[in-house]
């Protein structure tokens, strides 16, 4: 893959979600993102409403029912709504894993549905799968229930479940799952540009990555131009 730095750049929602980030690491994170030019930032929804650079062309990703996905589906309809009212571009949604692990895939598109009703179009609505706690027959179940309940993207991780984040074959099924109709999001665990590249080439259209600069620049992350 011969991707230029910029246009790996734009595959990037350059991303912030620890719970003791302050709103300085957030002004931190979106001078960072300029800077960079990734396509968004996605961070906590209680760092809204945020105050983007003039000019600029970054959409806001915020989480919804982060990290666990055990929320009443009114719950999070109710925080991807508030989210898009303070200026949310993108609702990135956990759904229930416990629910996927019993079967029970009807629940998960109703639950994708609730939050896809409370922030329709033309937001974009990405759902939050943990792909890592998954086998790939859930991980199927899932991606088609998405699918089914006008969802824009399936994403692997929170990157906080200890089973892991993405993987290349996880992207590659969900890719093949989902068959070009949504987009897919490959987010945990993303530190280099090979990784970056590698979750490319397997279908992923969105990464989700906390630490953008050293995936753009690699060894020369240090000493990287500003505005390059």
């Amino acid at each position: 893959m011969t991707l230029s730095r910029r246009e790996l750049a734009q595959y990037i929602d350059h991303t912030l979600l620890k719970p003791e980030a302050t709103r300085a690491d957030v002004e931190a994170l979106i001078a960072e993102a300029d800077d960079l030019g990734t396509y968004s930032i996605c961070v906590s929804p209680s760092m809204l409403p945020l105050t983007l650079p003039e000019g600029s062309d970054l959409k806001i990703a915020v989480v919804c029912g982060f990290p666990s996905g055990k929320h009443h589906s009114s719950v999070k309809a109710a925080e991807a709504a508030l989210s898009v009212e303070q200026g949310a571009d993108e609702i990135d949604m956990v759904i229930d894993a416990g629910a996927a692990k019993e079967g029970r895939f009807d629940d998960v598109e109703a639950d994708i549905r609730a939050v896809r009703e409370a922030a329709p179009a033309p937001v974009v609505l990405k759902v939050i799968i943990e792909s890592a706690a998954l086998t790939d027959d859930e991980i199927v179940g899932v991606s088609r229930a998405a699918l089914a309940a006008g969802a824009d993207f399936v994403k692997t991780s929170t990157g906080f479940h200890p089973a892991g984040g993405a993987s290349v074959e996880a992207v590659a099924l969900m890719a093949k799952t989902v068959d070009g109709k949504l987009g897919v999001k490959a987010s945990g665990g993303i530190r280099t540009r090979e990784v970056a590249e590698a979750m490319i080439a397997a279908g992923a259209t969105r990464l989700g990555v906390s630490g953008s600069r050293q995936v753009v620049f690699g060894d020369d992350a240090a000493d990287a131009p500003s505005g390059y």
